[in-house]
């Protein structure tokens, strides 16, 4: 399972939207990234990401709510893992599974586990039970066998359930990606009502042109507009050079690189606080008394900023309260942190022997 573990680190993919995180993977094959229509709803276009390309916005063109499935379009000239999608009568009870994805948007996280059942059914939908740990984040990851097969794609966990997790089996995905490729790659969507795709060159209105119920494309959907205080810390990040749709990453969260270090901004609406984390660098394994004194060092003379150690991570943060924040003050402080955090990891892995961040 460890050697099928690593080989599948070239086929995920991170997925951000505004709203939501999660994990879907490629299928050069087809030409696709695979994930849920949950990880992507209300989203035309999404941020992905993976270990052999760099982080980009692609479109969702075709939406399955019944199935929950997605599927986005591939970035050009990827190669990737050239994998297979398990068959329908091999997955017995009992047999070991992995579930791959990026729970919490931590990076590539693989858990083992046992079929419990192939015949879960769940509005009308079989779904495979299994015990592999499930997370907020797995959610459009892979469920693989032992075969280095996909099985089926991780969907949900049973609330308050221990270790229950549902994943749709592989041969929902093929029928619907060759139910979707009978349409030449144009942006479509399943009505949920009649189980019919409808693709966007027969579209009429908002309704399905089979049976009349209400169906939404992804030509459909308007894109996001923030408001208040993330619409002026977006303006802010723009003001900083950043391309926005590139920076989300969730509810009120937004990542971006400068230089060398990983800076993470967040919103706080219910209690007001705004946190700007610049990830620098790790702690080294040796000789750290010298990086501590210099951490304490350089924390009476930063201003407004606070250097700290969070297991391994050496951590530059800023903590304002939005009553204090505006685009003036909001620009000159975050400018700060951002210059500050790509000066500051340079010191400490050059002269203190600091450890860079691995991606995975």
């Amino acid at each position: 399972m460890k050697e099928v573990i690593e080989k599948y680190k070239g086929i995920i993919v991170q997925i951000a939207t505004p709203y939501s995180t999660g994990t879907g993977f490629l299928l050069e094959k087809y030409d696709i990234i695979i994930t849920n229509e949950h990880v992507v709803r209300n989203n035309k276009t999404v941020i992905v990401y993976g270990k052999h390309f760099e982080k980009q916005l692609t479109d969702v063109f075709f939406l399955d709510k019944k199935h929950d499935l997605a599927f986005l379009k591939m970035p050009p000239d990827i190669q990737s893992l050239k994998v297979e999608l398990g068959e329908k009568d091999k997955l017995t009870e009992g047999d070991k599974v992995v579930a791959i994805g990026h729970p919490y948007g931590l990076k590539y996280t693989a858990t083992q586990g046992i079929v419990s059942n192939t015949y879960h059914l769940v509005d009308e939908i079989a779904f495979i039970q299994h015990d592999a740990a499930l997370n907020p984040g797995n959610s459009g990851g892979p469920l693989i066998n032992e075969k280095g097969e996909i099985v089926g794609i991780n969907t949900f966990i049973l609330k308050d359930g221990e270790n229950l997790g549902f994943s749709l089996p592989s041969h929902y995905i093929q029928s619907t990606i060759e139910a979707f490729k009978g349409g030449n790659n144009d942006y479509g969507a399943r009505c949920a009502s009649c189980m019919n795709i409808v693709f966007e060159k027969q579209r009429e209105g908002k309704y399905c042109i089979h049976c009349g119920s209400k169906l939404k494309l992804p030509s459909m959907i308007e894109e996001f507009e923030p408001a208040g205080m993330p619409k002026t810390i977006e303006s802010m990040l723009e003001q900083l050079g950043y391309d926005i749709r590139l920076c989300r990453r969730g509810p009120n969260s937004w990542e971006m690189q400068k230089g060398s270090a990983k800076i993470r901004v967040s919103y706080f609406e219910k209690n007001g606080l705004i946190i700007g984390d610049a990830f620098l660098c790790l702690l080294p394994s040796q000789n750290i008394k010298p990086i501590y004194e210099y951490i304490l060092r350089t924390n009476y003379s930063l201003k407004g900023l606070t250097i700290s150690v969070k297991g391994q991570d050496i951590i530059l943060s800023l903590l304002i309260y939005d009553r204090y924040f505006n685009s003036e003050t909001g620009l000159r402080l975050f400018k700060n942190l951002f210059q500050q955090a790509d000066d500051l990891d340079n010191i400490l892995v050059e002269e203190y022997g600091a450890r860079w961040k691995e991606e995975f």
